[in-house]
């Protein structure tokens, strides 16, 4: 009762000291700081992000130029008049249609074969015991070290062997056998889940892929959002891959597609930049819905290891 009474008494005195003049006043300079503070990182918030915005938007401004605006000096950036034709000239002067078919392809194989190979592969390391288990992890990460480039050749000459050069398979086929990245990001979601649902589903019979499918998987929708967005955004945007391992021209993809309007003597910039905003379309609405899912699932992951 007296260590009540106390705090009791305690807390008076702070209400009574706030209720003085010096209190108010030191109340009102917090107040008045906090303000200034908010003030000065909306101001720096907004000149990070329209430095960060100006390219798009001077890609978008660019798109809608006549080809006479498109080098003027000085510079204009908004376009005297807005030759939405542009866009339908830049389509339809190569078959984009046919590359973004392709590109679809290619894109969202990938990210369905990174959703099942990865997650199974994070799965086995994060929840089933297994004598050496761990080195294995080691030696996946392992593969993180060694850079694209060092095993182009050698994965162009297994693919050639094979016959895929000049198809979709060797673009596809290997986002079936996980990714070594994907696979740690979602090995560390699932230790953070407690293991005491995997003791409660097999007292009830369930089975490991029981587990993992009707447990792990409907609790790891963050992490999963995750990882098939840079597997989206990564495929959608592949240069390297298809102008290595591709030379028919329908069998291109977007990125591809692009780089034909580079021409020998004149490249019509206008018109590239119509297609880029095409081709950029779907990454900015894919972000703009998931980003709150793909936040949480970076912030999540992690959390235990």
């Amino acid at each position: 009762m007296a260590i009540s009474g106390k705090t009791v008494d305690t807390k008076q005195e702070q209400v009574e000291s706030l209720r003085s003049p010096t209190g108010v006043g030191l109340w009102q300079r917090k107040s008045f700081q906090r303000i200034v503070r908010g003030i000065f990182a909306y101001i720096f918030l907004l000149v990070g992000s329209t430095l960060f915005i100006l390219p798009l938007l001077w890609m978008f401004s660019t798109s809608l130029k006549p080809d006479v605006e498109v080098f003027e000096f000085p510079p204009r950036f908004l376009p005297t008049s807005w030759d939405w034709n542009n866009y339908y000239l830049a389509w339809t002067a190569l078959p984009f249609t046919r590359y973004l078919l392709n590109t679809c392809i290619v894109t969202f194989s990938n990210v369905l074969g990174n959703l099942i190979s990865c997650s199974l592969a994070a799965y086995g390391f994060a929840r089933l015991r297994a004598r050496g288990s761990n080195v294995l992890f080691i030696l996946v990460l392992a593969t993180m070290m060694v850079p694209f480039q060092v095993t182009l050749i050698p994965t162009f000459i297994l693919f050639s062997k094979l016959g895929w050069v000049n198809t979709l398979l060797p673009l596809t086929v290997p986002a079936w056998f996980g990714w070594a990245f994907s696979i740690f990001l979602l090995r560390q979601f699932f230790m953070g889940l407690p293991r005491e649902l995997d003791d409660a589903a097999r007292i009830d019979g369930c089975s490991y892929f029981r587990i993992y499918w009707n447990i792990i998987l409907p609790l790891s929708k963050p992490a999963l959002a995750t990882i098939a967005i840079f597997g989206f955004i990564g495929n959608w945007n592949n240069f390297l891959g298809p102008l290595v391992y591709i030379n028919k021209q329908e069998l291109y993809t977007l990125a591809l597609g692009l780089n034909l309007f580079r021409g020998q003597y004149v490249t019509y910039y206008n018109q590239l930049m119509a297609v880029s905003i095409l081709s950029l379309a779907p990454i900015l609405i894919i972000f703009f819905f998931t980003q709150k899912t793909f936040i949480r699932g970076i912030a999540l992951t992690g959390i235990k290891g």
